[in-house]
């Protein structure tokens, strides 16, 4: 493998999804200035919801509602009623597949399913002609990650990722400015957070849930259709002891072990932490130091590792080949290390000593750190829609914003209008009308379309199966999408039910 491939080889081919659907392929829907797109939303739960109501305050038309647990279609055709819908004009589905075919006219589609069931309704969505806007992370693996590419490139449809940060003023802001090189030469990049704290099982005490008898499937919900594309198994609801060396730090009226939430720790139906959350916080360096292939991955520490959840806590190292500058012609970007940590482990609490005044001692929540050979930056959060520069010789870092080193970088991203938030929803609805400019950097008009979702991801994931095979490193060839490590590359395909397949 070429461990100097070049970024724009990597990402070229990505160009042709931008630019309209291939000949021979279903046409894609468009829609003009001012008309509202008609919608239909799988998965109408928790984060389903919330994208549900944002397209509405962006102005966009529900016409199907479609989830596998007909309280939480309920719940949200109140929220439509209380925005003025006529409900009895929404048609309810609980299998999404039904919900596509039997309704073609659909201009778009929002996936906000559990990780598992986020790539069999996309796919089948852009197969219609539709465009698709993916809870992230886009899919749950490496394999369905390329099929999603595939057909967005085949279909020529519009796609957009749900890491909300990315629309935001001041997030574009921050990856002018380290693209513009200001930090100098970077050779590590240390990204933390401390989920899955209180929020979802991991390690021993998932193990722990899923002993036992089954539990009663709930009144509502369709137990085999939420299963989707993965094998039978009973239904659990929650099981957690009175042990407090496996359970103290889990809050028991919070945590479910399948349904709504608790699957995002478990191996067959979620990606875990870096899975999940690195879509947020790895954005930011991802796009501003231009990453792109992937050389190796190994996983540094863990612990609690078993064969249903990923582990309680990880340590991950990320290796990124040497690649050419795109907004620098002629610069060669070295390899880099990207650094994650999850679960309360973090880097040196030294590296981040300069940064303490802003953050003081809640820096170990969650953070970015960009090692430059001219100075630092540090982006609080994981959204990065703030970050603070010190370059060496600095007492004092200040905002990005504010930072003389800064001031004379170039805007070279359109800005949204709106808030974080609207503005990636809005950005989807624009795409699809053709009322927004073409992002150079993804050759598109959605900022999270498959130029930047699946690179990104295809890292992550990666990442992902180093914390579940015991190996010292795995290196991936990104050209034959397969790993140097039989166990790894048994991860890339997910198994699929037979009635299932996409």
């Amino acid at each position: 493998m070429n461990l100097q491939m070049n970024r724009r080889a990597f990402l070229g081919a990505a160009a042709t999804a931008a630019a309209g659907c291939l000949a021979g392929q279903p046409r894609t829907k468009t829609r003009k200035a001012g008309e509202r797109l008609d919608m239909g939303f799988v998965g109408v739960g928790g984060k389903g919801v919330q994208d549900l109501m944002e397209f509405v305050r962006c102005g966009e038309n529900p016409v199907c509602l479609c989830d596998v647990d007909r309280s939480l279609v309920d719940i949200a055709l109140g929220h439509l009623k209380k925005a003025g819908f006529d409900t009895a004009k929404i048609r309810c589905y609980a299998d999404y597949r039904k919900m596509i075919d039997e309704n073609p006219h659909l201009d778009a589609v929002c996936v906000s399913t559990p990780d598992h069931m986020h790539a069999a309704p996309a796919v089948r969505a852009m197969q219609a002609g539709m465009h698709v806007y993916v809870q992230k992370p886009l899919v749950r693996t490496l394999w369905e990650l390329k099929r999603f590419e595939t057909v967005a490139r085949e279909t020529g449809v519009i796609t957009q990722m749900g890491n909300q940060g990315s629309s935001g003023k001041i997030f574009r802001r921050n990856v002018e400015v380290l693209q513009e090189g200001v930090l100098g030469e970077v050779r590590d990049v240390h990204m933390w957070m401390n989920h899955p704290v209180d929020m979802w099982l991991q390690g021993n005490a998932a193990r722990q849930a899923l002993n036992g008898p089954a539990d009663p499937v709930p009144d509502g919900l369709d137990w085999d259709l939420w299963l989707g594309i993965c094998k039978t198994r009973p239904y659990k609801h929650t099981s957690l002891s009175d042990d407090p060396h496996v359970n103290s730090r889990y809050d028991k009226s919070r945590i479910r072990i399948y349904h709504e939430f608790g699957w995002r720790g478990l191996l067959d139906f979620g990606s875990g932490v870096l899975g999940d959350q690195a879509c947020h916080s790895m954005n930011l360096p991802f796009r501003g130091l231009e990453f792109g292939a992937l050389r190796q991955a190994r996983c540094v520490r863990y612990e609690e590792r078993n064969n249903v959840s990923y582990p309680a806590r990880a340590e991950v190292e990320l290796l990124f080949c040497a690649r050419e500058s795109r907004s620098r012609p002629g610069v060669t970007l070295q390899e880099t290390r990207f650094h994650w940590y999850e679960g309360n482990y973090t880097p040196d609490k030294a590296i981040m000593e300069p940064f303490r005044p802003i953050y003081g001692d809640k820096w170990n929540t969650c953070g970015c750190l960009i090692v430059g050979s001219n100075g630092l930056m540090f982006s609080p959060g994981i959204y990065g829609q703030q970050s603070f520069v010190l370059m060496n010789g600095e007492k004092k870092p200040l905002s990005v914003l504010k930072h003389p080193a800064c001031k004379s970088v170039p805007e070279k991203l359109p800005r949204r209008p709106e808030a974080m938030m609207d503005g990636q929803y809005n950005e989807f609805g624009d795409a699809i009308r053709g009322t927004t400019p073409v992002i150079g950097e993804v050759n598109s008009r959605c900022y999270s379309d498959i130029a930047h979702s699946v690179p990104m991801l295809e890292a992550m994931l990666v990442g992902v199966a180093a914390e579940r095979v015991e190996a010292d490193a795995l290196a991936w060839d990104h050209a034959a999408q397969r790993f140097d490590n039989a166990a790894a590359n048994a991860l890339i395909r997910p198994y699929i039910r037979p009635g299932w397949e996409f």
